[in-house]
């Protein structure tokens, strides 16, 4: 079975569907998550054990934060062949700054011997009003935060060994604060873990509409324009390559002048009554629906 058979599968008689699971809690709302990283799909050669441990918890905070939601705690579990001194030490930095980095606890994890690298990070967060993925509206925006194609860029500099780049690149930081800025506007909002296009479809399958996104009011980034040597590699960086870990949402035109005094975002098109659409230039066409999907991709390793 393809991930999202599996997803539809569990779906029919399991709550999931969001960033995060949403736990009723006294005069609040819990947000629990759980990631899995290992070493075929999401550690490319040359990536260092410190940016191995940064991204293990950054992924997880990232889904905290596509519910607006304040991180609070993170675990991670760790499965490896062998233990070696170097990597462990330079891992658990990772692991620690990045969590000091939005100023959450850290609190252990668990260790056994694997065949694969595995790392396994588990986050705590909390939101009055979670920011669901359905809620979406026809004639809404939908947005998006910083630069698209980071990852993209990222492999490529992995490719040509170019690794204290390449490992820069890698370390991203999820957008904790702007998913707390933005609660009070969006009306729909995750992350984009999976690639723009991907989430977009996730999106609207969600709330149940459509989007026609601008080809021109993408922010791609620059590394990835000087990167890129066509329009068709720069769609592939931006569009399908996943793991920027943005946040893609929706809100009312009402709401625009509010939630950019307080975030900085680009409106990248607007919500619709069905199908995701593109319009680049004159033309307008349906918006491939594919992006990262475990189980259906080879592995990332240049």
């Amino acid at each position: 079975m393809r991930e999202r058979e599996v997803i539809k599968l569990l779906a029919e008689k399991m709550d999931i569907g969001d960033d995060c699971s949403v736990i009723p809690f006294a005069k609040t709302h819990l947000l629990l998550t759980t990631d899995m990283l290992h070493r075929k799909t999401d550690f490319p050669d040359g990536m260092d054990s410190y940016t191995i441990g940064w991204r293990a918890v950054a992924v997880s905070l990232s889904d905290i934060a596509a519910m607006g939601g304040k991180p609070l705690a993170v675990t991670v579990a760790l499965g490896a062949p062998e233990f070696e001194r170097a990597f462990i030490e330079k891992l658990r930095d990772g692991i620690i700054d990045c969590a000091q980095h939005f100023d959450v606890s850290h609190f252990g994890g668990d260790l056994d011997q694997h065949e694969e690298l595995t790392l396994v990070s588990s986050a705590l967060g909390e939101a009055t009003k979670p920011i669901l993925r359905k809620g979406a509206k026809a004639s809404e925006l939908v947005c998006v935060t910083g630069e698209l194609g980071r990852t993209g860029v990222a492999l490529e500099f992995y490719k040509q060994k170019d690794l204290e780049t390449a490992n820069e690149m890698a370390r991203f930081a999820p957008r904790v604060k702007e998913g707390l800025a933005l609660a009070p506007f969006a009306t729909s909002m995750m992350d984009i873990s999976d690639g723009l296009a991907r989430s977009l479809y996730q999106l609207a399958e969600a709330s149940k509409v459509g989007f026609k996104i601008d080809m021109g009011a993408l922010p791609f980034s620059v590394e990835a324009e000087e990167l890129a040597r066509s329009q068709e590699e720069l769609m592939e960086m931006c569009l399908y390559t996943g793991e920027d870990y943005e946040l893609l949402f929706t809100l009312s035109q009402e709401k625009l002048l509010d939630a950019k005094r307080a975030c900085e975002f680009v409106v990248i098109g607007q919500v619709t009554k069905e199908s995701v659409q593109m319009k680049l230039g004159a033309d307008l066409m349906e918006l491939p629906d594919r992006g990262y999907e475990h189980g259906n991709n080879k592995p990332r390793r240049p």
